[in-house]
């Protein structure tokens, strides 16, 4: 006796070899054993096993399953047409007669292929689906083989590397924002996996991404400026554009700025004028556009919402616009508006007094760190390089590092670090590696630092609030309340310094002039909008440096492109991690052998992915140069910031830079 049952939603047969309460013991064709439950035996037959289950799948084929619906709609059971019914009672009725056992397969086998018009009641047991129902149900079938129909076609377009209009109007979600129930996400997952591609390569491949540099910047613009980086015409109004209303007095000294080729904000500048008797005083003069940027005006709310100026190489979204900038920036030539503070210095190089003043002064000259290192750097500071500047700069810089011995970080037997600058004309990328401590960019960072530790002191002795940058336990955070720096060995350091380009100095320029000025500060003591202010501008600062660090990796991989670089040097880091030579790039190098932090080893470059942002090395050789220390092996070399925001680097330089390394 032979056993037609069902066993995980699907049908099988076998002959029974013993029978117990319940359940039996059974042995399909193939001669494999085992146990199935009685009840879920549907029926029992003599016919042979071999060619059973075939046979009932091709009578199951002819039976028309519109026709079977409308039978068993009319098919009573028990008096009641259209009941729950059994497939071998209805098999007999379809047929006119006994069918045979691979004719009551055949029909238990097409109305459970259909459970759209047949609604599963139990082992064996169906009922035909409400009319209405069955139709709306088919209507959603034929709705989806549309669909199917439609994505193969798209489906197979994107695998031809062309991309359907379809998908061409969700590029932007596709790209930044996948909304995973889509239609045309869903197409786009099929044909990246049938193509053995990730989505974006494969819109790649279609043309849909002409540039892998735009395809970056696109993804932060659409998260920071979704709006644009534009500003609106009321917000880039000045609310006190003619500052002669200010009756500031003109300094009597003229000054002059250090800066990169590249800057266009100049924000800080210098003077020195002696006073007799050894005494010299020296300026720092810092532009002041709190004096037309009023709070909670439209142009403060756009400053608010950016919060600092972004730095991209090539290339820098400004935080204020162009028609505010220009008033203050502190360009050759002009006379501009500063917040000033002078340091007097004795003969012995002791600041022996201190002074804030809001004034105007004459910008002389903006010097540029490429025209002017020839002629100041390290081999020229024992005698005249015949720069019209050089002893001025030979006095900022040894009054710098006299200030760098009082904060007690001055060590010259320190590893010097390489910062590095990347500039983009025309999509070619130059790398230009800097000694960070040079005499040009130690006299800025030390001067910087000064103005920011004592206009945060002056803070703090008028009990008015401000934002500090502060230091404890090797973590820095920002807060309201003058706590010390460690890393940079002062009291308090309030960033001041750069009012064009941050939004926290612009605030506390706000609170030092109503102290200079005697006046009500812009934001009172435990202020919410203060608060606010600092922990919007965190994450700002945070995002906005982790995608320049971005863009300069990207531009580390077409730098490898752009000279055809086929070969690399490399250091060992640790584990599989290397840092190559040129470019200034970490990446892992897997199946690299195991070897000491610091080995120095040869690399072939087999893949650059400026897309992926990845890049694909194999291991060559150990060069023959001795291995670098492990103290020398600083993460602190791995990037610089823009040129236009190394003052700022500089004034942090002395803590931990992982979080900026590649």
């Amino acid at each position: 006796m032979n056993v037609f049952f069902e066993e995980d939603g699907s049908f099988k047969v076998a002959s029974i070899m013993t029978e117990a309460q319940g359940s039996m013991q059974i042995e399909s064709a193939s001669g494999k054993r085992s146990k199935v439950k009685v009840n879920n035996v549907l029926m029992r037959f003599e016919s042979p096993l071999s060619g059973f289950m075939d046979s009932a799948q091709a009578e199951a084929a002819t039976l028309d399953v519109d026709f079977l619906w409308e039978c068993c709609s009319e098919f009573a059971i028990n008096g009641e047409a259209g009941g729950e019914f059994d497939f071998a009672e209805f098999a007999q009725e379809y047929y006119g007669r006994l069918p045979t056992p691979i004719e009551s397969a055949a029909v238990a086998l097409k109305l459970h292929s259909a459970p759209v018009y047949f609604n599963r009641k139990g082992k064996g047991r169906y009922k035909a689906a409400p009319a209405d129902i069955l139709k709306a149900a088919l209507a959603g079938l034929e709705k989806k083989r549309l669909l199917a129909e439609k994505m193969a076609g798209l489906v197979a377009e994107l695998k031809a590397h062309r991309l359907p209009d379809e998908l061409r109007q969700k590029l932007d979600m596709l790209l930044y924002e996948p909304d995973k129930n889509t239609f045309e996400y869903k197409t786009l997952d099929t044909a990246a996996n049938e193509s053995h591609l990730s989505q974006v390569k494969l819109l790649q491949a279609c043309g849909a991404i002409p540039s892998d540099h735009d395809y970056h910047l696109g993804a932060f613009l659409r998260e920071y400026f979704p709006y644009g980086s534009d500003f609106s015409e009321q917000a880039s109004t000045l609310d006190a554009a003619d500052l002669d209303g200010h009756d500031l007095s003109l300094a009597d000294a003229e000054a002059f700025s250090i800066d990169d080729s590249t800057t266009t904000e100049i924000d800080d500048a210098f003077s020195i004028v002696p006073m007799g008797d050894g005494m010299m005083r020296v300026g720092i003069h810092i532009a002041a556009p709190a004096l037309g940027v009023s709070v909670d005006s439209p142009l403060d709310k756009a400053v608010m919402q950016r919060l600092s100026t972004v730095y991209i190489p090539g290339n820098k979204i400004t935080m204020m616009p162009e028609s505010a900038i220009r008033p203050f920036s502190l360009d050759a030539g002009e006379i501009k508006p500063v917040l000033s503070l002078y340091l007097h210095v004795n003969a012995a190089g002791e600041v022996v007094q201190r002074d804030s003043k809001l004034e105007r002064i004459k910008i002389a000259d903006n010097l540029r760190h490429d025209a002017l290192e020839p002629y100041f750097n390290e081999t020229t500071l024992a005698a005249d390089s015949g720069h019209p500047y050089w002893s001025k700069l030979l006095y900022l810089f040894q009054l710098a590092e006299s200030l760098e011995k009082a904060r007690g970080k001055y060590d010259p037997t320190k590893p010097q670090q390489i910062d590095y600058n990347f500039y983009v004309n025309d999509g070619i990328v130059s790398i230009v590696g800097r000694r960070r401590g040079a005499p040009m960019d130690k006299l800025v960072a030390e001067l910087m630092i000064e103005a920011n530790n004592q206009w945060g002191a002056l803070l703090a002795a008028h009990q008015v609030p401000g934002l500090y940058r502060a230091q404890a336990g090797g973590k820095v955070y920002m807060t309201t309340k003058p706590e010390p720096h460690q890393g940079l060995g002062v009291a308090q350091y309030a960033w001041s310094t750069s009012p064009l380009r941050r939004a926290v100095d612009l605030i506390n320029q706000r609170q030092i002039i109503s102290v200079v000025q005697n006046t009500a500060p812009s934001y009172s003591a435990n202020s919410d909008v203060l608060n606010m202010h600092m922990r919007n501008f965190e994450l700002r600062h945070q995002a906005y440096g982790e995608f320049q660090l971005r863009m300069e990796r990207y531009w580390c991989l077409q730098y490898l492109l752009q000279e055809k670089i086929e070969q690399v040097h490399a250091t060992v880091w640790r584990e599989n991690l290397v840092r190559l030579d040129t470019p200034p790039y970490m990446t892992k190098v897997y199946g690299l052998p195991e070897m000491k932090p610091g080995t120095r080893i040869a690399l072939q470059v087999n893949e650059v992915d400026g897309l992926l942002m990845e890049l694909r090395c194999k291991f060559i050789e150990v060069l023959p140069e001795a291995p670098l220390a492990v103290d020398a092996l600083s993460l602190e070399t791995e990037f610089a910031v823009e040129p236009e925001a190394v003052k700022e680097a500089e004034a942090d330089a002395s803590q931990p830079q992982s979080e900026t390394s590649a």
